[in-house]
């Protein structure tokens, strides 16, 4: 989720070889864990992009910068068409997710159901961040959403500094960073010790910092996200929290992805973890196992994130 070139390739013809980003990761291989976010956090996304579009000006252009699986692409896309139109761009460095966010995007945008609805514009664009600069990919752009990307990236103040750039006068950065680790195992599981889910947490923590420290070129942050906004020049720099809240006992969607973020944990970060904990996690992906986390009841989704917002002058 990163973001090749300003010209814009076909993107079913992209070759597929799995490529790792700056930050290690695999990301096509996390392709289908992404769209189970994007089915879960669809309905907060729409509230999030209709009120990141608000302020903007008839027939904005927006860039859309890690796009991942197109989650919120079609909350923008939505959100534009409902307001009169405008262009979608969609940067990302994995050829698999820019191909699965472009058609979500386009299908969402060609949506006819409403003869109000305008015509919303989808522009892929293959590119990694740390290479490309925004502003010649897409600018300048009159809104940049940049969600869980920058702390991918080896430099993020110098990330942000180039989203900056890609922004017109007057327009708007929402970078979304942060906010409150996902929960979605009860304290005790009735299996192995209980408190699973802080102890997942504190190993996905320290795997993150040794991800950040093995990244080639990583430059530490100087404080704050607000505080490299004003630095940055922006004004009106100021930030709010959204909630995905989906309840025990869940849809059979939410266990699904409980299941997903588990193996994801256990996979980046088991190692860290007690012996213990890690026989533990073993049964509660073994679907053969009385305590598979996919046939629970007491499995939720609580996550709080925080979208930064600053606009430049």
């Amino acid at each position: 989720m990163r973001a090749a070139v300003g010209t814009v390739r076909p993107v079913a013809a992209h070759s597929h070889h799995h490529v790792r980003t700056h930050d290690g990761i695999d990301w096509s291989s996390r392709l289908n864990a992404l769209r189970q976010a994007d089915e879960l956090d669809a309905d907060a996304r729409r509230v999030v992009a209709r009120r990141i579009v608000r302020p903007l000006p008839d027939h904005p252009t927006v860039l859309d910068v890690g796009c991942g699986a197109g989650g919120m692409a079609v909350a923008l896309v939505e959100a534009l068409s409902a307001r009169g139109g405008g262009t979608v761009v969609l940067v990302d460095a994995t050829p698999e997710l820019l191909d699965a966010a472009t058609t979500a995007a386009r299908t969402a945008a060609a949506y006819e159901g409403d003869t109000a609805k305008a015509a919303v514009k989808v522009r892929p664009v293959l590119a990694d961040l740390v290479t490309e600069r925004p502003v010649d990919l897409a600018g300048p752009v009159q809104l940049v959403w940049a969600s869980n990307v920058v702390h991918h990236l080896p430099d993020q103040r110098a990330a942000v500094a180039g989203l900056v750039e890609a922004i017109a006068p007057g327009g708007w950065l929402a970078l979304a960073e942060g906010g409150l680790e996902g929960k979605f195992l009860p304290w005790d599981l009735g299996v192995g010790e209980p408190g699973l889910q802080d102890r997942l947490a504190a190993a996905r923590a320290h795997w993150f910092a040794l991800m950040r420290e093995n990244t080639e070129g990583s430059v530490r942050m100087p404080g704050g996200w607000n505080t490299v906004l004003a630095e940055l020049g922006m004004l009106d720099v100021t930030a709010f929290s959204f909630l995905v809240d989906h309840p025990a006992p869940a849809k059979q969607a939410v266990r699904d992805w409980a299941v997903e973020r588990l193996r994801w944990h256990h996979e980046v970060a088991g190692h860290l973890l007690h012996p213990d904990d890690r026989r533990t996690t073993r049964r509660l992906l073994d679907p053969q196992d009385p305590a598979y986390l996919g046939l629970r009841d007491d499995v939720f989704l609580l996550m709080a994130s925080t979208v930064h917002l600053g606009r430049r002058p």
